[in-house]
């Protein structure tokens, strides 16, 4: 379950980092090989995607996890 929370919660700070487009967080070192790949907004997208499929594991975690 905790698991589920931490998943969740990175999911819900890398679709922040998309939708608002924090300087600090696209010019990441990883976060520039996404944007010298797909571009600044590419990248946006990327990481609002990627953020929606943590968000999405995290609540599978959650409602499928072993049960204490």
């Amino acid at each position: 379950m905790l698991a589920g929370v931490f998943v969740m919660g990175a999911g819900a700070f890398s679709i922040l980092g998309g939708v608002m487009d924090w300087d600090w967080y696209m010019n990441n070192r990883r976060a520039r090989l996404i944007v010298a790949i797909v571009g600044r907004t590419g990248a946006r997208i990327f990481y609002v995607g990627l953020g929606a499929a943590f968000m999405l594991g995290g609540l599978f975690f959650m409602l499928n996890g072993p049960s204490s």
